[in-house]
């Protein structure tokens, strides 16, 4: 008997067919079954169920002798199962990765209930992906099971089968099925949420549900959506023949209403002409299932009103009458930003002919919340080290409290911003300045880029798919540089070949890797006292690159309970990804809003990376590192790289999840030979990071000293390690002091 019965009934979907089954049988957890249900379909459907069931033997078909419509095709596919829970997935969504592992986990540590509910996100077919909105009802806090009274906002949520595992057991005994016609999961949903005897949430995305540009049923004009209202007959009839679920009547009501406006109002449902006939309907139904409800908000008060009357022309009107006043306020809000725009551009004009100020200097930095990276440190230095110039940094207005004080907050599109462009002598910046920036004679700009160039970049992303940059305005951005700051060899050369201007580069080290040669013990506790991290943890900082073509699949949670209780696990999300890396928990902390990634890497006793350059910084401290570079092949091909990270990697390398937490539970990430490794990455792309590169750059760019590059020796100032490896008894995190230059050459 598997654990689960996955259910998928097929029609019309050969396009999307294989990514579907594909979707269930590379999931991480095998104990299940397919039952694949071919609806009568008329396109190869059935042939690529059959082709899955010859190569598979967890999977069977099923073929139904006549079209029968979704419902009685799931109906088919129950009774073939001999699951302990049925799932069901409709032909064109997918399950994510993992899935069916995090429902199992869920089940067996809620007691095997009745009903587990989890989320899902729209996969638009733009390839946006969109979480459920009202993911909040899902929340695992409280005690679980639980019965539906105990949370009814499980009712608010999108009313389908396939959010769900159902025991098997009790759908049998509940007799429960699905009935023909539109919208067939509203008669079965409510029932089953009503009479469980436990429920049990899970709060993780385990469907990507289709958005279809064309050909969803849901997003086709048909009178079959009339098929409301039988539905909703099913649904008032199962609570009369049940007594005991009454007190669910008023709430039923509500949602019935709301559920057929959302058909009358979606002009993709129903028939033009039919549409008066439908809100006549509906107000028969409306006075059919009348029960109080309550108090109302106002917007909904006046749908219940609409249809409670069946004021077809009148709502149309106020439908007219909202989309005008819509028009009108987006009319009037576009004026006002042009008429504010074209103030700005004039006083930028006259700005530029005022003389540029010797003593100002404007920062910024791409990726950063607050003040940070390469231009954060340079503007400390040029505090320290030129007192006499006057700073600004460009910030959101939310994120003013991360400034140093003594720095003024210049918020983009401000008259105040404008003025610091156009009069300030020195701009440093990590990326591209304002496009509309007119760089004026006497002004120089600091280029200092966001790390070191591992992965392809400029020019070089010419002809990658998803990545192909905008040449011209690449170029024209580079022609603006005065000078670009360099950490090594390699990014000087790397980037002379992908940004070709005239600029003067600076290969003087990393400025953002200064403040780990000044830190002190002292300064790592107290940051893992804010972070509120034990002073005996083993910290993981995670921090992974940006991929275009999926998110991150580490189950951060898996692996720090495969690691033990000491550790914890430090996720930072990448620029631009969109919401945490993982689930929040006691061991598992989001830190992507944190303002200084370096701050992040000082509390953590080792980093786990894939390609992100934050590795080349990393290494400064002589902490382990390992990287996950289980897509490699993935990544290169949409990518590039300009180092085989896995022929000369910074430390350990782990193929994947499994191959991650045996390079910990090992004890391998520490060991002799990762420092081996990590000593030579470092030699190679941290040849002058000793502290000062920020106070270089300022000497050669403010005061006109010609600063000569640091040549850091091996075996000089040892960063400050962490407190996990500071403690007296040899704690976890104590690394080997690297063996010499011939000593790493004679054993290779």
């Amino acid at each position: 008997m598997p654990r689960f019965s996955v259910i998928v009934p097929v029609y019309k979907v050969q396009a999307y067919l294989h990514e579907c089954l594909e979707s269930v049988l590379t999931q991480s957890y095998p104990d299940l079954e397919l039952i694949a249900v071919d609806d009568c379909s008329p396109d190869a459907s059935g042939e690529i169920i059959d082709e899955f069931a010859a190569r598979d033997p967890r999977v069977r078909a099923v073929h139904l002798p006549r079209n029968r419509g979704l419902g009685p095709a799931r109906n088919a596919g129950m009774a073939e199962a001999t699951g302990d829970y049925l799932v069901f997935l409709d032909s064109d969504d997918t399950l994510t990765p993992d899935a069916l592992e995090a429902v199992a986990a869920r089940l067996k540590e809620t007691g095997d209930p009745d009903v587990l509910v989890y989320d899902y996100a729209r996969a638009f077919w733009t390839g946006e992906t969109v979480r459920n909105q009202a993911a909040a009802h899902l929340s695992e806090d409280g005690p679980a099971p639980f019965r539906l009274t105990d949370r009814p906002g499980l009712l608010r949520l999108l009313m389908v089968a396939w959010n769900k595992a159902y025991r098997r057991e009790f759908v049998e005994a509940e007799e429960l099925a699905f009935p023909t016609g539109y919208y067939e999961d509203t008669p079965w949903t409510y029932p089953v949420l009503m009479r469980a005897g436990s429920i049990a949430t899970l709060d993780r995305v385990c469907v990507h549900y289709r958005q279809r540009r064309r050909g969803g049923i849901l997003g086709t004009v048909s009178p079959r959506h009339f098929d409301v209202f039988e539905q909703y007959d099913r649904v008032f009839a199962y609570v009369e023949k049940h007594p005991e679920l009454a007190r669910w009547r008023p709430l039923l009501f509500r949602r019935m209403v709301d559920h057929l406006v959302v058909v009358f109002a979606r002009r993709d449902r129903l028939p033009r002409r039919s549409r008066a006939d439908f809100l006549r309907k509906a107000r028969a139904y409306y006075r059919r299932y009348h029960c109080p409800v309550g108090p109302l908000p106002p917007r909904v008060r006046l749908h219940h009103a609409l249809v409670r009357m069946g004021l077809h022309r009148t709502y149309h009107a106020l439908r007219w009458a909202a989309a005008v006043l819509r028009r009108t306020a987006r009319t009037a809000v576009r004026l006002r930003r042009a008429l504010r725009a074209g103030a700005l551009r004039l006083h930028y004009r006259v700005q530029r002919c005022l003389p540029v100020r010797a003593d100002r200097a404007v920062f910024a930095a791409d990726g950063v919340s607050g003040h940070g990276c390469h231009p954060g440190a340079l503007e400390r230095a040029f505090r320290t080290h030129a007192p006499q110039m006057r700073t600004a940094w460009v910030t959101a207005a939310g994120e003013r409290g991360a400034l140093p004080s003594g720095v003024r907050p210049l918020r983009p599109d401000t008259a105040a911003y404008w003025t610091a462009l156009a009069r300030s002598r020195y701009l440093v910046h990590n990326a591209a300045f304002d496009r509309r920036l007119v760089k004026r004679p006497g002004q120089v700009l600091v280029q200092t880029r966001r790390g070191t160039p591992l992965k392809r970049t400029g020019l070089d992303l010419r002809g990658r798919p998803g990545a192909d940059p905008d040449v011209d305005a690449l170029l024209a951005d580079v022609d603006t540089w005065d000078y670009l700051v360099s950490p090594s060899r390699h990014a000087t050369l790397t980037w002379e070949r992908a940004f070709p201007g005239a600029y003067t580069v600076l290969e003087y080290g990393s400025p953002r890797a200064d403040v780990f040669q000044r830190a002190t013990p002292a300064d790592t506790s107290r940051i893992r006292r804010e972070l509120g991290v034990p002073e005996d943890a083993v910290v993981i900082l995670y921090a992974p690159t940006r991929r275009a073509y999926r998110r991150t699949p580490v189950d951060l949670e898996r692996v720090v309970r495969r690691l033990g209780p000491r550790h914890i696990v430090l996720a930072r999300a990448p620029h631009g990804h969109d919401g945490p890396l993982a689930n929040v928990s006691d061991r598992v902390l989001d830190v992507s809003g944190h303002p200084s990634v370096e701050a992040l890497c000082l509390a953590s006793d080792a980093l786990v990376t894939d390609y992100s350059s934050i590795m080349v910084d990393y290494v400064c401290l002589d902490r382990p590192v390992v990287l996950l570079t289980d897509d490699w092949e993935a990544h290169e091909a949409v990518r590039g790289t300009y180092v085989d990270l896995r022929a000369f990697p910074p430390g350990a390398v782990a193929r994947g999840e499994d191959d991650l937490i045996d390079i910990f539970v090992s004890g391998h990430w520490r060991g002799s030979r990762s420092a081996e490794l990590r000593t030579a990455f470092r030699r190679r792309f941290c040849p002058h990071d000793d502290g000062r590169a920020a106070e270089r750059v300022v000497r050669h760019v403010v005061l006109g000293e010609a600063a000569a590059p640091a040549g850091v020796p091996f075996g000089g100032r040892r960063p400050v390690p962490s407190p996990a490896v500071s403690r007296p008894r040899a704690p976890l995190g104590v690394v080997p002091r690297p063996a010499s230059p011939r000593a790493v050459t004679e054993r290779r």
